[in-house]
């Protein structure tokens, strides 16, 4: 399968709010970033704030992981898929 070169192949973050640039980070970095911004919306607006949309492609039980991350960790009962077309 061909591959683009332009692929990302590594995690970027921004540094200095929206207009700052992008550096590489370490997987690690990047997911605790995006964990810290979904507590952050979490905690000021409430779990309601919170959404996953999942894959009808994806397995069952990746689904399942979706739906109890969203219920059960988040405490947001907002999960929707493409299952119904």
């Amino acid at each position: 399968m061909p591959r683009s070169h332009e692929r990302l192949t590594t995690p970027l973050v921004r540094d200095g709010g929206r207009s700052g640039a992008l550096r590489p980070a370490t997987w690690d970095e990047a997911l605790d970033r995006a964990a810290a911004g979904i507590r952050r919306s979490v905690e000021r607006q409430g779990p309601s704030s919170f959404g996953i949309f999942s894959c009808s492609k994806s397995t069952n039980e990746v689904n399942y992981a979706a739906q109890k991350l969203a219920r059960a960790v988040v405490g947001s009962n907002n999960i929707d898929s493409c299952n119904r077309t």
